[in-house]
């Protein structure tokens, strides 16, 4: 019974531009792993740039710091407490030491012999060092420095009330402008600059959900025509139980 169909099954012919071809290899694109990365393949092989001072290379910088200081105070961490072999605390070298050291960075004692001598120096009156500071602390004092001038116009159109307007303003922009130097070098980010921008673009191009149809949404209709439909619908009926 089925001897016929056997022998037929082996002489069957499929065109390649068939739909059901077709929508085999569709999904075999939409399925393939290697044509999904091959963008982000063919991305990394053009290399990158990172600016030195980008936030990534200052954080590793900080965290390398922050390790090596840890790692260069590990061996004085363990030392401590186990120092031995001194009665006292005069006969330990490194304490002696500290104490001398102590006693040079006090402020107080440094000073000591200054606080009880300047009490007992006189100077006249007319000495060369305090005509000397009297006549700095007069060339630096605000309030003989500023004497206001006598008022006085000149005409809207004079070259030098022109230059002084240009020279004013610009000097105007540069303190305007003064507080905002600090900035200058820092690194910033913020929502809508470029490179946040390209990070959402990049986000989007590479999500699956947007990037990828799934097979079972897209709209096909099968012709019932075709011979392999025929061909089923017959062997359909010859197989029918009733």
């Amino acid at each position: 019974y089925t001897e016929a169909w056997d022998a037929d099954k082996t002489s069957i012919h499929v065109m390649p531009d068939t739909p059901t071809i077709l929508l085999a290899k569709a999904n075999a694109a939409n399925v393939s792993h290697k044509l999904y990365v091959q963008a982000w393949e063919d991305a990394k092989k053009k290399g990158y740039d990172l600016r030195a001072d980008a936030i990534p290379i200052r954080s590793a910088k900080a965290s390398r710091d922050i390790a090596s200081e840890y790692k260069y105070k590990e061996a004085h961490e363990k030392q401590k407490g186990h120092y031995i072999g001194c009665r006292s605390a005069k006969e330990d070298p490194k304490l002696s030491w500290a104490a001398r050291a102590m006693l040079l960075q006090n402020d107080r004692l440094y000073r000591k012999a200054y606080n009880d001598s300047k009490m007992q120096i006189h100077m006249p009156a007319d000495a060369m060092s305090v005509q000397a500071a009297k006549e700095c602390q007069t060339l630096v004092s605000d309030v003989d420095y500023r004497h206001y001038l006598h008022q006085w116009t000149c005409l809207p159109d004079h070259n030098d009330l022109i230059h002084a307007r240009k020279a004013y303003d610009l000097q105007s922009d540069n303190v305007y402008k003064s507080d905002l130097e600090w900035l200058r070098g820092i690194g910033w980010l913020t929502e809508g600059s470029v490179d946040v921008v390209k990070a959402k673009k990049a986000q989007e191009l590479l999500n699956e959900r947007l990037y990828r149809t799934r097979p079972d949404e897209i709209k096909f209709t099968s012709i019932t025509d075709t011979p392999d439909v025929v061909q089923a619908k017959i062997n359909t009926l010859q197989i029918s139980n009733v």
